[in-house]
């Protein structure tokens, strides 16, 4: 673990003030921009199986695309993303560092909110069980609770960063149709289900961003034929330990989330 931390790290510090924030600083100099990193465990690197070991139950990773995108664009990050957040928690745990000198901010929260950990437990459990209830809570969720508080989350960054470039990041689908995990049966039609729910909740991110003006990064293209059971997967499937699964792996980090949320955070914010 030595090598990824000396590759994608200057110096790593816990920020008590902040609430246990990680700050990577850039490879410039003090004058390097400042870049936070909020969300969940798709921002916080879980699937990667490489964690900083301060982090953590937060589980964030050298191999995270906020890493990746901060070592590009030459940025000093903080990472408060963190495993298992919801959109309450990255408002009342994660905005510490955001003030009127941050310059980037990459946000990524709401697929707990619906509860899509539980959903897929649901639906893996074996026949003849199934998940058409759980994903139709989710689906509810969506429509009728989640807008609102990506909202009022979204409202809380650009009050605190009124001159940050601020960029919403969605999640991919995550299946093809096919069952190739043995301890997960899924079936076609709850996959066909899931990746409309994961559909769904792009559309209520999307529409959350740009109503403040926020840009948004769909990377539900980019995984597209890297799914759990494609030839080459970006999504890890059933996995040990069960915390790594249904996830970016390394390359899904590197390959489809990096370089599209780079691209995004590196767009210049348009001035009065």
């Amino acid at each position: 673990m030595g090598t990824p931390r000396r590759a994608f790290q200057l110096v790593l510090v816990v920020v008590a003030a902040v609430g246990s924030l990680f700050v990577l600083p850039g490879r410039g100099t003090a004058e390097s921009a400042a870049y936070t990193a909020l969300g969940d465990s798709y921002a916080s690197g879980v699937g990667t199986r490489t964690y900083y070991e301060a982090s953590g139950d937060c589980y964030r990773s050298p191999y995270a695309y906020p890493v990746r995108v901060a070592t590009q664009i030459g940025a000093a990050l903080t990472f408060a993303a963190c495993s298992g957040s919801r959109v309450a928690d990255v408002r009342g745990k994660q905005l510490g560092s955001l003030n009127g000198g941050t310059e980037y901010v990459t946000v990524q929260v709401g697929g707990n909110d619906i509860g899509f950990a539980s959903v897929l437990t649901a639906c893996a459990r074996p026949w003849p069980y199934t998940c058409w209830d759980e994903i139709d809570e989710a689906n509810r969720i969506v429509r009728d609770v989640l807008l609102g508080r990506l909202d009022r989350l979204y409202a809380d960054i650009l009050a605190r960063a009124p001159q940050a470039q601020v960029v919403a990041v969605g999640y991919p689908r995550l299946f093809n149709g096919e069952q190739c995990n043995a301890g997960s049966r899924i079936s076609q039609g709850e996959q066909q289900a899931l990746n409309d729910s994961a559909n769904r909740l792009a559309r209520a991110i999307k529409a959350a961003a740009l109503a403040r003006g926020i840009e948004y990064v769909d990377v539900r293209g980019a995984f597209t034929g890297h799914a759990v059971c494609d030839d080459v997967e970006w999504l890890n499937g059933l996995s040990y330990p069960v915390l790594e699964s249904y996830h970016p792996n390394r390359k899904g980090q590197q390959v489809g989330y990096a370089p599209l949320v780079a691209d995004r955070v590196a767009v210049p914010v348009p001035t009065a």
